[in-house]
């Protein structure tokens, strides 16, 4: 899977996506973009997946508009100890996963 981590989320958790291909916003020059140009900045370089904790994302978007998977994790906040608690949900359900939708994920 090519991942990508949105500028909310720390380049930390690259290492923690194990087998996958993780990217980050500044890695790809995509700073400061917002999220719809964003997304379709995701789809046209092949992404499959936006890694985020914005919340707001649901309410700002139209994801089905885009052939990507948006995967929130339901954080209070973009610490590395916050955030490594989501993977194993992450890796669990990631097969379940689908394009053109949002999921949202808990601890």
């Amino acid at each position: 899977m090519k991942i990508l981590l949105d500028e909310c989320v720390t380049k930390k958790l690259k290492s923690y996506l194990v087998g996958h291909e993780v990217f980050t916003v500044t890695e790809k020059g995509w700073n400061g973009l917002f999220n719809g140009k964003l997304m379709t900045k995701c789809v046209e370089s092949g992404i499959d997946i936006l890694l985020t904790i914005d919340k707001n994302i649901l309410f700002q978007q139209s994801i089905n508009k885009y052939e990507l998977t948006i995967v929130v994790f339901d954080a209070h906040d973009s610490k590395i100890d916050t955030l490594v608690q989501f993977i194993s949900s992450f890796e669990e359900k990631l097969s379940l996963f689908e394009k053109r939708n949002l999921y949202v994920l808990n601890v």
